[in-house]
């Protein structure tokens, strides 16, 4: 099924970096992000977005993956944590204006607890490697859990 980015986000604007949840299935998940002088972290003086935003986009493609996956089974789309990365590793500084990327990420570990590892990617127009990494996240059953307030 085809949902609209801000639906499988648990993100608000002007949070929401990328611009488009391409395709997903049961391992895998592809979304796009256009960069545009609008963009969040867009530096007027290099004109591109750094390239270290790119493991906030590798994150926000595996949140959608993981909102669309519960859209899909009627559920609500829940937060999760990026614990961190592993090998980020960018090919160039910036991602330039006008540039699309497409940022690619499979499953590779899920245990039952919530904890998942990813392999992504992030390819221009081109189908050239710009960025990959490793990218461990967690989504556990009740994240509110995870959010109070531990001065009570």
């Amino acid at each position: 099924m085809r949902y609209p980015i801000a639906d499988v986000l648990p993100h608000s604007a002007p949070m929401i970096l990328i611009d488009e949840l391409v395709r997903y299935d049961d391992e895998n998940v592809s979304c796009r992000v256009t960069i545009t002088p609008t963009k969040p972290f867009f530096d007027n003086a290099k004109q591109g977005v750094p390239s270290y935003v790119g493991c906030e986009y590798m994150a926000q493609t595996i949140a959608a993956y993981g909102g669309a996956h519960a859209l899909d089974d009627a559920g609500e789309v829940k937060i999760g944590f990026l614990l961190g990365s592993r090998k980020y590793n960018a090919e160039v500084g910036i991602f330039k204006v006008g540039k699309t990327l497409l940022i690619e990420a499979k499953k590779l570990i899920q245990d039952e607890s919530g904890l998942c590892v990813f392999d992504c990617v992030i390819k221009d127009e081109e189908n050239a490697v710009l960025a990959k990494a490793k990218i461990n996240v967690f989504q556990p059953q009740d994240p509110a859990q995870f959010l109070k307030d531990n001065h009570e």
